[in-house]
């Protein structure tokens, strides 16, 4: 078996451990290591001719991406992840233990089981690199740190820099980095291993503390401080989560009880959470995701089919979608785009949009102004169709209109090559009828963006019937390039997201006719686990939106998308939602307060608001509707596999990820007993909860979606 570890000893003294896994692009840490690693470290405590360790990568871009996922699957039950846990924790206070200075000198991602690697050496120096990343983000699996970073960290930056850490999973730059003292040096990649030997040299010092205000000196160095940092730090974990997750409530706890019992007990707390942890469904659904979007990122969407090469893209019509996607293109992708408005104010606001995007980068610090100024550079406008000739993909952001987006399409056949991809952005209009005046129909597909485009990781990719494999595979990797999670789906009406969407609105619709009150219909989804309910999310995309997707939708698919005819008074009263500062929701100076409900809604519905049904019932009636459609999706072959309705729902309209997707979730329910569910509510309700034949099939068989 070839070696992950490599021990090789300097005149000076200083021995370097290089780790390279493999076979692989990144390095991640495996149980079966543990054997070389301890044979090393005995190696190194021998050899007194060694003064001072490097623990370097030998990857090109990556330090330690963490902790190999997959050996969690492995484990049988919470017992057998504890052990891996007190595994981890024996290794590590063994490299901890060295008599010896160890620095470890980092350079790419660091992150998890990595960055706990790190924090048992001595000391840590960075590279500047745009590339290094620091943090544990383990809490996005359902986790956390096992290999002792719930008790390192706060011991090194402090309880409060750590907790934050730990319960958002986000990642830092190299100057945050030293500035919460989590590395003690940043320089420049070509002098890291030499600022490192330097270091190790230098031997083991005391650290300077990190500078701390008064008042987290008073919380952090106090047991009465400590608890009341806890507590509030519970209070907003529940209040964020609702409960759902049990990952951050453990973090704390480890924490709480290695600061106030000693690390030794706070590592053994540490383990034992984190077996039982592994063991949970939240943390099995997000792994799923995990290993879902990873073999994703392999596969051209197309087959065997391979990407054209993209050098150059254009963008038409620069309102807030347009304005989104050429920022996102230039930005993320770093490939030119050229945005072609008919009037000048369009252009001005995709410029705007993404100069606004940018310049947050500078004025947090990790971007200098040439840098968003190089980036700004990619992006040029136009009036007419000039300097589009040579685009390899256009992108269509115009308005919802068949006839203009059918002179867009002979537009740009006139105005480019034979090769160039016409990519339409339409939210409902099938690609089919975008698609029948084209002289080429196969270069022609649908790119379906979620707003805002920055911040929302889904695109639909959609193929209708002549699109071809190869135009397929560019724009996959196009997308993915922005740095989007792109599914393939069949064309139809409102694609896969908007259409199992729209029939989970259209019942909180109903829920609001029958008198439930706004905020209560909000509430008893959020709690269910959406990042936001449907009457915040319908204010959010307009409401006149809304009103434009039904019709088409209702056309297409039949009488079960037919949208509650009481939303016409809303658009008669010019209730648009956020956009006009007129929804569900007060807006504007009067918003000040925290989220209001605009009451004045409930007398242009017609409506009183009664009495309040139980939360579990409210969200049990929209899921329900989601779920059924999302399997007639996968029945009529909208969506390839379950896994890409899952992938699709939680990426495009925040379905509780710690469910795992629709389709897990309806494994997780059983075909019987959603059959038996929906069936209740056809009986009292009609037929638009007439459950899916396959899913009746399935409940008839016992089958499972995975």
């Amino acid at each position: 078996m070839d070696k992950t570890f490599n021990l090789s000893r300097r005149e000076d003294g200083i021995a370097l451990l290089t780790m390279d896994v493999p076979g692989e692009t990144m390095n991640t840490l495996k149980a079966q290591f543990a054997p070389e690693i301890t044979a090393i470290l005995q190696e190194i405590k021998n050899d007194t001719s060694i003064k001072g360790l490097v623990l370097i990568s030998g990857k090109a871009d990556s330090f330690v991406a963490g902790a190999d996922i997959s050996m969690l699957d492995a484990c049988q039950s919470a017992e057998d992840a504890r052990l891996l846990s007190r595994q981890g924790h024996h290794v590590f206070a063994e490299l901890e233990g060295l008599n010896i200075p160890v620095v470890a000198a980092i350079h790419g991602a660091c992150l998890g089981g990595g960055l706990e690697l790190a924090l048992a050496c001595h000391s840590r120096v960075c590279s500047d690199s745009a590339k290094t990343m620091l943090g544990v983000p383990e809490v996005q699996l359902g986790l956390l740190p096992g290999g002792g970073g719930t008790q390192r960290l706060p011991r090194l930056v402090g309880i409060a820099k750590a907790l934050d850490l730990m319960l958002t999973g986000k990642q830092i730059r190299p100057k945050q980095a030293l500035k919460m003292g989590l590395v003690d040096d940043v320089v420049p990649q070509s002098i890291l291993l030499d600022s490192a030997i330097e270091l190790a040299k230098a031997g083991k010092k005391a650290r300077k503390p990190v500078k701390q205000s008064l008042v987290t000196r008073l919380l952090e160095g106090t047991p009465v401080g400590r608890n009341i940092m806890f507590d509030q730090a519970g209070k907003q974990v529940l209040k964020k989560t609702q409960g759902n997750y049990p990952a951050p409530m453990k973090i704390i706890d480890c924490v709480r009880q290695g600061m106030a019992k000693g690390m030794e007990k706070g590592l053994e707390v540490e383990a034992s959470h984190f077996g039982e942890l592994v063991a949970t469904a939240e943390s099995a659904a997000l792994r799923s995701i995990f290993f879902a979007t990873t073999e994703m990122k392999k596969e051209t969407g197309a087959g065997d089919a391979t990407a054209r090469p993209l050098n150059k893209a254009v963008i038409l019509g620069g309102g807030l979608m347009g304005g989104g996607i050429a920022s996102v293109t230039t930005t993320k992708a770093k490939i030119p785009a050229r945005v072609k408005d008919i009037n000048e104010k369009g252009l001005s606001n995709a410029l705007g949009y993404a100069y606004k995007l940018l310049d947050k980068g500078v004025k947090r610090r990790y971007m200098s102004a040439a840098e968003r100024d190089k980036l700004m550079a990619l992006m040029t406008t136009t009036t007419e169709y000039k300097g589009v000739k040579d685009a390899d993909i256009v992108v269509e952001a115009v308005f919802e209109d068949l006839k203009l987006k059918h002179q867009m399409v002979q537009d740009i056949e006139r105005e480019c090559s034979e090769h160039t991809i016409f990519a339409s952005n339409t939210s409902s209009l099938p690609i089919t009828q975008i698609a029948e005046v084209a002289s080429r129909p196969e270069n022609v597909i649908g790119l379906h963006y979620f707003s805002p485009v920055e911040k929302m990781p889904l695109v639909e990719v959609i193929a209708h019937e002549k699109t071809s494999p190869e135009t397929i595979a560019t724009t996959v990797a196009f997308a993915r390039k922005q740095g989007k999670t792109p599914i393939v789906v069949k064309d139809g009406a409102g694609f896969y997201v908007n259409r199992i969407l729209a029939l989970y609105m259209n019942e909180a619709a109903q829920l609001l006719l029958e008198g439930q009150s706004v905020d209560h219909l909000d509430k008893a989804l959020v709690k269910f686990g959406f990042p936001v309910g449907p009457m915040t999310l319908l204010d959010e995309v307009g409401i006149d939106v809304g009103a434009k997707i039904s019709p088409i939708l209702e056309k297409e698919l039949g009488e079960r998308f037919k949208a509650p005819a009481a939303f016409d008074k809303l658009l008669a009263d010019d209730r648009k939602g956020r956009k006009n500062g007129k929804g569900f929701y007060v807006y504007g100076k009067a918003s000040k307060k925290g989220k209001q409900v605009d009451e004045s809604v409930y007398a242009v519905l017609g409506l009183k608001p009664a009495t309040a049904r139980e939360p579990k019932e409210i969200a049990q009636r929209c899921v329900v509707q989601m779920l059924n459609e999302a399997v007639r999706c996968l029945e009529a072959g909208i969506i390839a596999s379950p896994r890409d309705g899952d992938i699709g729902a939680i990426f495009g309209i925040g379905f509780p990820p710690f469910l795992g997707g629709p389709f897990r979730y309806m494994d997780t329910l059983g075909a019987g007993q959603l059959v038996s569910i929906l069936e209740g509510y056809q009986d009292k309700y009609g037929d638009r909860f007439a459950p899916a034949p396959l899913l009746k099939t399935m409940a008839a068989e016992n089958k499972r979606f995975y």
